[in-house]
């Protein structure tokens, strides 16, 4: 029996990954959540809330920035982060979209074979 692979993944696939790997992190979903409240933060004021060093929170944030879900603005010697709404209103699209696909109701665990 002949199987049928794709050749590579789709551009949404791909983003929505970067965007789940970004908010792999305990820390950075804490991140997520401190500036959805503050709407503004300084990385020094993060560090204030966070049982974390300055330089990790900093590679966190690089992180987050590179899945495009923050954004940075250089203000003299620091860097002020917010959330990016074009890029949540990416990930809310994709993840839109992925549950849109999924089953609404979950199988009955009497007709789940046991391998899974």
């Amino acid at each position: 029996m002949a199987t049928h692979k794709r050749a590579e993944f789709t551009e949404a696939e791909q983003r929505l990954a970067a965007i789940a790997k970004a908010l792999g992190h305990p820390a950075r979903v804490a991140i997520v959540r401190l500036l959805a409240q503050r709407r503004a933060c300084v990385c020094g004021e993060l560090v204030l809330e966070l049982p974390l060093s300055q330089s990790t929170v900093s590679q966190h944030l690089k992180e987050l920035k590179a899945a495009g879900l923050v954004q940075g603005e250089v203000d003299g010697p620091r860097v002020c982060y917010c959330l990016d709404p074009a890029g949540w209103a990416v990930a809310r699209q994709l993840l839109g979209n992925l549950l849109a696909e999924m089953p609404t109701s979950v199988p009955d665990t009497a007709a789940v074979p046991s391998c899974c």
